[in-house]
């Protein structure tokens, strides 16, 4: 059974039930299908202590997903994702509480496996044989994981910057990949790839961006549910969160917002979407004190972080309202700063991610040293990717590892080098 009690435009208000099998509003206005729910229905079936019980995934949270059928689930055992107690970077930061969640740990090495177990369970519902995405790379990778396991055939336009790791794991799942140029002149390319391929074939659109899939957004408010589990029914002071088309900040603040809804939690934490100084148009509007309908297109993306690369954030109205709502904040990083963080995470704490992974993390060490986040606040950053993902960033960091002779003189000569 399903616990929603509408779909509505974020645009044009335009309403639907889940039975229409709709991705994309019929207006074609750009709008968001937004997921409502029946909060009473949820509290008459579910208590807190029945949902601590069950065995932590996705799916432990099924009442707060847009399905129907639960026989028609595809998963492969996504979320159940570590809260790691930062200590090492906590006292390099000079931070009472820090804590990182590691979504590295997902099974293709993203928190978009979170997304994409709902969107490919609903593409089963609504009896799919074919499904598209337009993505940087790790949405295709989830995707065409789950797509292999549901038998699906698999499109992915991906943009021509994608990382190797990512292509090499499409490639291995049996996606149909294509590149996308173009990025550099202020569209995305992958996107518009998407918008004709929909135009003209019966396929399912399973981007990670709510325009174009409402069903994969809720994926991401798992995340907000396992850290207030993981936090013993707590609330962090601050939630730290890469954003590139928004949907990851939109699906926590989701997430947070079901859960105050049913009493379990009091309070919504504070957001802080983190985007990269050379795209950076949400956090441009959030400065310009622009309204969410203002957001502008980024004319010429440049980051290292190619996952929130995206030039426009196609859910980026409702992570404005997230981060307003919450009086939270919207600041960038330098390229710099995001590499130094990626060493910093992985020499400091043994997590190895790949730099929109990290960009949070950037983040917060930013807003700390300009005092928007206290040291004494507990603070959580996503860390949303794994460095496996992007290994030729990191191979830029440093030069290549000696090779010497097996025998002790050469390794006394070469020690005393490093």
């Amino acid at each position: 059974m399903s616990f929603v009690s509408k779909l509505s435009c974020s645009k044009c208000g335009k309403e639907y039930n889940l039975d229409e099998k709709v991705c994309i509003c019929a207006n074609k206005d750009d709008g968001r299908l937004d997921v409502f729910y029946d909060y009473q229905e949820i509290a008459d079936q579910l208590t807190r202590s029945e949902l601590t019980a069950r065995p932590s995934t996705v799916w432990k949270y099924r009442e707060f997903l847009p399905v129907q059928d639960y026989t028609k689930i595809v998963t492969l055992d996504e979320g159940g994702t570590p809260l790691c107690r930062s200590l090492n970077l906590a006292d390099a930061f000079r931070m009472r509480s820090l804590y990182l969640k590691d979504e590295t740990r997902n099974p293709t090495g993203s928190y978009k496996d979170r997304s994409m177990t709902v969107g490919v369970s609903k593409a089963i519902e609504f009896g799919a044989k074919t499904v598209v995405t337009a993505s940087s790379g790790n949405a295709a990778a989830s995707l065409a994981a789950l797509s292999a396991k549901a038998g699906l055939d698999c499109y992915a336009f991906v943009l021509e910057a994608a990382g190797k790791g990512k292509i090499a794991q499409l490639l291995l799942y049996g996606a149909r990949v294509v590149k996308a140029k173009g990025l550099e002149r202020g569209e995305d390319p992958a996107v518009k790839l998407l918008k004709e391929a929909i135009d003209h074939y019966d396929w399912y659109p399973c981007p990670g961006m709510g325009p174009f899939n409402p069903y994969q957004v809720e994926g991401t408010k798992t995340i907000a549910y396992e850290v207030v589990e993981q936090l013993d029914w707590k609330v962090p002071d601050w939630i730290v969160i890469p954003v590139g088309s928004g949907c990851l900040l939109t699906g926590v603040w989701k997430g947070f917002k079901d859960f105050q809804e049913l009493g379990y939690i009091d309070k919504l934490p504070r957001i802080a979407g983190i985007q990269s100084s050379g795209n950076a148009p949400l956090v441009r509007a959030f400065k310009q004190n622009k309204r969410p309908s203002e957001i502008e297109i980024w004319e010429h993306p440049n980051t290292i972080a190619s996952g929130i690369s995206d030039p426009f954030p196609w859910d980026g109205d409702a992570a404005l309202v997230a981060i307003r709502e919450t009086n939270g904040v919207a600041e960038d990083v330098s390229d710099e700063r995001i590499l130094e963080a990626e060493k910093l995470l992985a020499s400091k704490e043994g997590i190895f991610a790949e730099p929109t992974g990290v960009a949070a993390l950037a983040g917060l060490e930013k807003l700390l040293e300009e005092g928007v986040i206290d040291a004494t606040d507990k603070a959580v950053v996503l860390v949303t990717g794994s460095g496996l993902k992007d290994p030729e960033i990191v191979n830029r960091l440093f030069k290549e590892p000696p090779a010497i002779e097996p025998s002790f003189k050469e390794l006394e000569k070469i020690l005393q080098a490093l």
